[in-house]
């Protein structure tokens, strides 16, 4: 029997890390910004992405990537100070439950690690749509953001100021630009 319900297709969407980016933003010394980025992403949305529902969703970050445009900076910031990229290479966020909350946003909650320490976290992400690339390959884009306490994943470093206060803050903002390919 015919139902009139259609179920689209499960569809895997691979990042392209030629075309996406993880971007962070943290308080330094309690008076300015300090940005960085990491290009080294992979990872894949298994779903609908006109509906991501049901999908399902992994990302994971090279570590080592890391670039904030001053070398001693990122040296650092891949020791066990913080990232200990030698134990820990990667940051990866695996989506347990995706709500929508407007036409193509989506609050996708997940299971992000960082430095051996998983915990839960919501991601707020807008679908970007869908477009043919000259190749004849089927792209979708995302953009994501999300906030997290650094501590709560081991990232405890942190050194006092004369003057009061610490050189690293702890809110950590997070945007994700991804761009997948449809694998057929």
């Amino acid at each position: 029997m015919a139902t009139s319900e259609t179920q689209a297709p499960v569809t895997t969407w691979v990042i392209d890390p030629d075309h996406s980016l993880a971007e962070f933003s943290i308080r330094h010394m309690m008076i300015s910004t300090v940005r960085g980025s990491f290009p080294g992403l992979s990872g894949e949305i298994v779903g609908d992405v006109n509906d991501l529902r049901s999908a399902h969703a992994h990302i994971a970050i090279d570590v080592s990537t890391v670039d904030t445009r001053q070398k001693d900076r990122d040296k650092h910031l891949r020791s066990a100070d913080f990232f200990d990229v030698e134990n820990h290479p990667a940051i990866t966020f695996d989506s347990t439950k995706i709500q929508r909350v407007s036409d193509n946003a989506y609050d996708i909650e997940g299971n992000m690690s960082i430095r051996g320490t998983t915990r839960p976290i919501t991601v707020r992400a807008e679908y970007m749509g869908t477009s043919k690339d000259p190749w004849g390959n089927v792209r979708a884009g995302f953009s994501a953001t999300a906030e997290v306490n650094r501590k709560d994943f081991g990232l405890q470093w942190n050194q006092a100021l004369e003057t009061g206060g610490v050189l690293v803050g702890d809110k950590v903002k997070m945007s994700v630009e991804l761009e997948t390919v449809r694998k057929d």
